[in-house]
């Protein structure tokens, strides 16, 4: 698997690089996305109880 895993960084190893030199970071976008894809699972039913408990409650909620 390791060797796998390199021969595909390797593939792309300008991008490899350019993710450890470089201070520009994708991670601000990809949050907002994952949120989206969240809420769009919760508006369209696929969201299971344990998902939309954890959304819908507050922080420190008890029973």
């Amino acid at each position: 698997p390791i060797v796998r895993f390199a021969r595909t960084l390797n593939r792309d190893i300008d991008a490899v690089r350019n993710a450890i030199e470089m201070e520009w970071s994708n991670g601000q976008a990809e949050g907002q996305i994952n949120r989206l894809k969240t809420l769009k699972r919760a508006m369209y039913g696929r969201a299971g109880p344990n998902l939309l408990r954890a959304r819908m409650l507050p922080l420190h909620h008890t029973n």
